[in-house]
Parts: C-alpha cells; sequence; structure tokens
C-alpha cells in the first residue's frame, strides 16, 4: 500500500466516523447514511462489526452527556433499594422502565438482528426506510406532551421499547423510532429526549461488549488498528456535539426539519442510487 492509498485509507475511516458521530443522535439513521456513503464514494469496512464499534464511540459521547443523570440514578435507584427512601422512588421506576423498553429489541436483535441486517442493508432500503421516518416524524411535530419522569408507566415503556424493535431495519433512526414512540404515549419533550439516550446505553452497551471482541481479534481490525483508532475518536466527537445540538433542537421543537431532510434524502436515494 503507497502513500496515497494509506492517506485515503484513513480518509474514508474519518469519514465514516464522522458520518455515524452526526448522524447517531439525530433522527436521520446513523446504518442507512453509512449504507449511503459507502455506495457514493466506494468506502470499505468491517460491515456490522464496524458500526457497533463506532456506535460504542457514540455511546461514551452520550455517557458523558448524560452522566450527572446516570449517577443521580445509580445513586437512587441504591437508596431506594436498600434504605428505603421514598424520595428515591421515581428515579428507581425510571431505571425499571428502562430496563422493560430494552428487552423487546434485545429479543428481536439477538433472534433476527442478523438476518435483517443482511437482507434490508441495501440502498433502495435505506431510501423507503428514510420516508417512513419522515412520516413518523411529521405527525409528532407538534406533540407537546405533559409527562415528566416520574410520569412514566409501564405500558410508557413497552410502547418506546416496540418501538426502538422497529430500528432494527437500516434507515430507521434508533434515536427517532424511540422518540417518536415517547412523545406519542405523552412524554415531554426534554422527558421524551432523556428517556430514549438512556434507553440507548444498555443496548449499545450489550452490543458493544458482545461484538467489539470479535472485532478486535479479526486480522482486518490488526492491520487496520490506525483507521479504526481515527474512525473511534471521530465519532465521538462528532457525536458529542451533534447531540448537544439536537438538545436544542428538541426544546424549540423543530422537529418537522428532520422530516424534510429524509424525504429529501430518500427520494434521492430511491431514483438515483
Amino acid at each position: 500500500m503507497d502513500f496515497f492509498e494509506k492517506l485515503w485509507s484513513l480518509l474514508e475511516y474519518f469519514i465514516l466516523g464522522l458520518v455515524q458521530g452526526i448522524t447517531e443522535p439525530i433522527p436521520i439513521s446513523s446504518s442507512g447514511h453509512l449504507i449511503i456513503f459507502r455506495e457514493l464514494f466506494g468506502i470499505e469496512a468491517e460491515g456490522l462489526s464496524f458500526e457497533i464499534f463506532v456506535n460504542f464511540a457514540s455511546l461514551l459521547a452520550v455517557l458523558v452527556i448524560y452522566r450527572k443523570d446516570i449517577i443521580r440514578l445509580i445513586k437512587n435507584g441504591y437508596l431506594y433499594v436498600f434504605k428505603k427512601e421514598n424520595a428515591a422512588k421515581d428515579d428507581f421506576r425510571f431505571i425499571v422502565y428502562l430496563v422493560i423498553a430494552t428487552i423487546p429489541v434485545g429479543v428481536v436483535g439477538v433472534l433476527f438482528g442478523d438476518a435483517i441486517g443482511e437482507a434490508l442493508s441495501s440502498t433502495k432500503v435505506v431510501g423507503y426506510t428514510l420516508l417512513f421516518t419522515a412520516v413518523a416524524l411529521w405527525i409528532i411535530r407538534n406533540l407537546r406532551g405533559r409527562k415528566n419522569d416520574g410520569d412514566i408507566s409501564a405500558k410508557d415503556a413497552i410502547i418506546v421499547g416496540l418501538a426502538q424493535t422497529v430500528a432494527v431495519t437500516p434507515g430507521i433512526s434508533r434515536s427517532g423510532a424511540t422518540i417518536v414512540g415517547s412523545m406519542l404515549v405523552g412524554m415531554k419533550q426534554e422527558t421524551a429526549l432523556r428517556f430514549s439516550f438512556l434507553l440507548y446505553i444498555p443496548v449499545s452497551l450489550g452490543t458493544g461488549l458482545l461484538e467489539i471482541p470479535d472485532l478486535i481479534q479479526s486480522p482486518e481490525f490488526q492491520t487496520m488498528l490506525i483507521p479504526h483508532i481515527i474512525a473511534f475518536i471521530t465519532t465521538f466527537i462528532a457525536s458529542y456535539f451533534a447531540l448537544k445540538w439536537f438538545m436544542g433542537i428538541m426544546a424549540k421543537g423543530n422537529l418537522k426539519y428532520f422530516s424534510y431532510y429524509c424525504i429529501v434524502v430518500g427520494l434521492l436515494v430511491i431514483f438515483f442510487l
């Protein structure tokens, strides 16, 4: 591999990391955009394992941004279980509901995740699923829920969990699916956003811990260590700032712009890729 080939390889992984980082927190599907960019630029990477690797970088960004909420939930969960402090009950229930909402996608992912990913990982499918995402975002664009963290029920958690299973399909945003589900059951924007991204933690952590050892042991990873590190760092930084930006968008209720974006990109993909 000569100098320019090495340089292009580094640039490929930087681009993939940037795409993953920007698109993971916002409701436009990171997996779908990785498929689109690979098709456009002929970029190759380790498929699903690589996506899980960079997803782990996005997870770290989520952990940093929501660290205070995570620490509070862990602390209050402990206080309620072991100290029986009623003031911590709402946070304990919030944790329980996150666990409940994780179960559906865990079951679907284990049983059908690989099959769905292999069968539906074409650019045409991504185009149609982006249109599906656009419709879902358009439906909730003007919703203003009333439920805070302490008002969530087990039924709400199940509905959001079922919504998250739809995102196993490439082109359907995980954050978009969970935010749509959360707002349809009446959560406020801030609560919907927090529930969505705290729900991202067990899903991403579980898949990452299962798949990253296999990725690291593969010959391709060993020979492409530096490009993977570049993709990881790029994804982390891009995810951090994209999520911060998206939090401001959610506060202003401007989800319709993501619907417009998904319509435009979806149609372009269907007709030109």
